[in-house]
């Protein structure tokens, strides 16, 4: 029997839904998705739901932590890290894979488990490998708990940036250049890859970007001018996946756009603009969240060009059979068209992030985002679907 047709007790029936919130993580992303965890504590509204926070430490414990939005924010330029926040150095947290029972168990070394009581959907918040690929989204679904956002398949597609270029161009999505050099063919040769990666430069110009085929938050990327830097940039994109893709640089402007799942099917928000950032090469990392590199919410575009980059968006939720929500990435080339760059399956939910400040200027406010992405994943069943 599946969990979502258990008969609810009086109890069930009466108590709120319970809420786990599920961060950290053993990505490189660990500390923004702390953060971003904070945000979405702050926003749940505690006069409808109860609420768990646990939090995965970069060992890949699951951690029982105080609820203490205030204590994930970034300090002094640093990153929070679930180790801080939990309760026990030792304490684990167990969620039970039997489908009939959402009981949540807590356990310390040399003490009798202690029972936390059910949980009736995940807000998961990790970013990047361990969380936001499939793997969370695949122990939820043997344990047939509902969760935030989409399955197993559209967060490995979202996660692994080759597949997900491939499946847009099975869709007709426009993509730009790229190539991707795997683990083995870098470790039996890497002078006919660096060899392969130059030919691409030839075809396509420098500059060249290096990046992790399986991270975000632009953790890992390097732009490389020329062939001197690619060995360096390639070194610090493997530190993160031994798989990297090389992109060619598309000239023209970055376009954000949010997409959410509503009961008649998924809708684009407004979108936004990245502008180019003086401080730094790229969008990367510490623009991003360190030094808060704000965004042009909505992005100043035709209505024509507004409506293209929504529709494109939806159709690239649609194409990675994606659920509840995605941030789609853009280009907005010089010869006046849209390329895809990416989509993020969990992007951030910071309070200074693209995703819900497009909301927001859309006309869904933070808390009625929260709101809205708890509900449709108490509505939608676990399984296939």
């Amino acid at each position: 029997m599946s969990s979502e047709n258990l008969p609810q007790s009086p109890e069930q029936q009466l108590r709120k839904p319970r809420v786990a919130v599920v961060f950290g993580g053993r990505s490189s992303e660990h500390g923004i998705s702390v953060v971003t965890a904070g945000a979405v504590l702050n926003a749940i509204d505690r006069t409808k739901y109860d609420v768990l926070p646990i939090g995965i430490t970069t060992d890949g414990r699951w951690a029982l932590t105080a609820d203490e939005p205030e204590r994930m924010a970034i300090a002094n330029r640093t990153m929070p890290d679930v180790a801080q926040l939990a309760e026990s150095e030792e304490g684990g947290v167990v969620l039970s894979v039997d489908p009939g029972s959402r009981e949540v168990v807590y356990t310390e070394p040399g003490a009798v488990p202690k029972a936390l009581g059910e949980v009736d959907v995940v807000f998961p918040v990790l970013h990047g490998p361990y969380g936001e690929d499939g793997t969370l989204q695949g122990l939820l679904e043997l344990s047939g708990v509902p969760y935030v956002g989409a399955g197993v398949l559209a967060s490995a597609v979202g996660q692994d940036k080759e597949y997900m270029k491939r499946v847009f161009t099975s869709f007709g999505l426009p993509v730009g250049p790229y190539l991707v050099v795997r683990p083995r063919e870098w470790e039996k040769d890497p002078a006919a890859a660096r060899e392969r990666i130059t030919g691409f430069a030839a075809e396509h110009g420098w500059p060249l970007f290096i990046k992790p085929a399986r991270a975000g938050s632009s953790i890992g990327i390097t732009k490389v001018e020329d062939a001197s830097g690619l060995d360096a940039a390639i070194e610090e994109a493997r530190r993160h996946d031994p798989k990297f893709l090389v992109e060619s640089l598309l000239r023209g402007r970055e376009i954000e756009c949010g997409v959410l799942e509503f009961e008649d099917g998924p809708r684009a928000s407004v979108p936004a603009e990245i502008p180019p950032v003086t401080a730094h090469d790229f969008y990367d990392f510490e623009a991003k969240y360190i030094d808060a590199a704000s965004g042009i919410v909505p992005a100043p575009l035709t209505e024509e060009q507004t409506a293209e980059v929504q529709r494109l968006a939806v159709e690239a939720f649609d194409a990675c059979s994606c659920e509840g929500l995605v941030r789609a990435d853009f280009f907005l080339t010089e010869d006046g068209g849209f390329a895809i760059n990416e989509i993020n399956t969990l992007p951030g939910f910071t309070p200074i992030s693209m995703y819900p400040r497009m909301w927001q200027e859309s006309g869904v406010s933070y808390q009625q985002l929260v709101d809205r992405l708890i509900q449709a994943a108490l509505n939608r069943p676990t399984g296939l679907r």
